[in-house]
């Protein structure tokens, strides 16, 4: 028992040891705000308290289910496999984590309730969420540790358990339950789910891996009697599909049904209607945020020594990612007007499209339209490719380093946002100088681009035609947007060559040119 708590205490040490230390810091930022800041109602202090403890909940389910590590969408455990030979039952495999889980989950909670900058007046709880942390850690780890017959049913399973529990304590809530009856009703959660963790463990541990789909695999391959893939470049795209390019549409599906289903409850109220709609149309690039952590991983040194070039193994990565963003969008495409129709919302849809079209002018309302979609297209295969030129190093340290800095300049920037737009002085000299701030970040991507292109160039990455083919496709794509902001947009608001700046920053350039650089880098270390 010693050695298996030894070596998951190393494990999470070593492999998460700077994401701990930035909570850590955030913890003792948050102390020393208790000790010097007035609490009050100002919404500032409650979004720089509760953003990045959020993030802190979220990483620290990822970390202790060990959900980096593994492809959610895959029928085999979560549960790394190298850990199975450790000299240990499989109660001792599972129960260290739950445990290390547990306690992150309870000393997390004790930080954010007893040194949070709460508003004054604000009535909140201590015992009962000090609970809830470990019930949502351990099924979340019991249920991603456990094999599935059927690809993506670990994603399904697991959301819709935790959906189902966090109705009860809702539903419980809203009937003003007292803390014992909420202590009673998350107390057998945790002991439930460590059985069933245990079990999971056991069986992934003899290798047992359940497949529906065992009898026809066999028939289809033995009548086919071929390859079936005509090149590698093929079969590389077929494999990074199979890992990672499901996770975003199996996502969305499954959280589109309880998003449009507000549209049943508040089919009355056009306010919440509205909402609904336009978190439905965020959730693709929203989630695509924390897909792309998968997306970008996974380029191991075995990937590295597959007879692809630089440019096969980025490309197959970019095709994957516009093919998961197409599936999860069609879907969204096809839920939503359906939703409208069955629930009774399409009056309601209707009076804003005529009120729109009434302001514009039919064709403004089907561009601005045309380019709402675009954009919101375009930004969920941006989020999930940007940070591939970071993935694709190779270098564990400096992916983990990426994210731990943008948790933490997103735990400042909007507290800080949020104050300067509620100073009228600060808003007024940030419009002056918006033109300069763009012409600036302009001409930093500009720079960037120029030399990631001459590195390619020069190491023979990519050939002198396909950068000139880029280089215009992403001309037309920049003036294309910039002609359509300019026709759509009143001219009294931004000038031409302020959307000019704006089209330029909107179409990714840099990052995605430096994958090839990156992936070079890890394959010659």
């Amino acid at each position: 028992m010693q050695s298996a708590a030894a070596a998951f205490a190393w494990e999470f040490r070593r492999r998460h040891r700077w994401g701990m230390l930035a909570i850590l810091a955030y913890i003792l930022a948050l102390a020393v705000m208790r000790l010097t800041v007035e609490i009050g109602n100002d919404k500032a202090f409650v979004i720089a308290m509760i953003l990045p403890m959020s993030a802190a909940f979220l990483y620290f389910l990822a970390i202790f289910s060990f959900g980096l590590a593994g492809d959610l969408a895959a029928r085999q455990s979560m549960f790394p496999s190298r850990m199975f030979t450790l000299p240990v039952t499989s109660t001792a495999l599972a129960g260290w984590p739950m445990l290390y889980g547990s306690i992150a989950m309870m000393v997390l909670w004790l930080a954010t309730r007893l040194l949070g900058v709460w508003p004054a007046g604000a009535r909140v709880p201590l015992f009962w969420p000090f609970l809830l942390g470990p019930c949502v850690m351990a099924w979340t780890q019991a249920l991603t540790w456990m094999s599935y017959p059927m690809p993506g049913l670990r994603v399904i399973v697991t959301v819709l358990w935790l959906t189902t529990i966090d109705a009860i304590i809702m539903a419980a809530l809203e009937l003003r339950a007292s803390e014992g009856v909420m202590l009673a009703l998350l107390a057998p959660h945790v002991p439930l789910a460590f059985l069933v963790a245990r079990f999971a463990v056991s069986r992934a541990r003899r290798g047992e891996v359940p497949d529906w789909r065992r009898a026809g695999k066999r028939t289809h391959v033995a009548t086919r009697g071929r390859d079936p893939f005509p090149s590698p470049a093929r079969a590389q795209e077929w494999f990074e599909w199979r890992q990672h390019g499901r996770s975003l549409p199996w996502i969305v599906a499954i959280l589109l049904p309880f998003e449009l289903a507000l549209l049943f409850l508040f089919r009355q109220t056009p306010v919440i209607v509205f909402e609904t709609l336009c978190g439905v149309l965020l959730t693709p690039p929203f989630m695509a945020i924390f897909v792309a952590a998968t997306v970008s991983s996974g380029v191991t040194p075995f990937i590295t020594k597959r007879p692809l070039t630089t440019g096969s193994l980025v490309a197959a990565k970019l095709k994957v990612a516009m093919r998961s963003t197409l599936l999860a969008w069609l879907l969204v495409l096809i839920a939503v007007p359906i939703a409208v129709r069955w629930s009774g919302t399409t009056p309601i849809v209707n009076d804003w499209l005529r009120e729109l079209v009434k302001a514009i002018g039919m064709p403004r309302a089907v561009a601005v339209a045309a380019l709402g979609l675009a954009l919101l297209f375009a930004s969920t295969w941006k989020q999930l490719v940007q940070s591939l030129f970071i993935g694709m190093t190779g270098r564990e340290w400096l992916i983990k380093t990426a994210a731990i800095g943008a948790l933490t300049c997103l735990g400042v920037i909007v507290p800080v946002a949020y104050w300067a737009l509620g100073q009228r002085v600060i808003v007024a000299k940030l419009w002056v100088a918006l033109p300069w701030i763009l012409a600036t970040l302009v001409v930093l991507k500009l720079v960037a681009a120029t030399w990631v292109a001459i590195r390619l160039r020069d190491r023979g990455l990519v050939s002198d035609r396909t950068l000139l083919a880029g280089a215009v496709c992403w001309d037309i794509v920049v003036f294309a947007l910039y002609g359509l902001l300019v026709w759509i947009t009143p001219a009294v608001l931004f000038r031409r060559h302020a959307l000019a700046l704006l089209a330029i920053l909107a179409v990714p350039l840099a990052r995605v040119a430096a994958a090839p650089l990156a992936l070079a880098w890890n394959r010659h270390r």
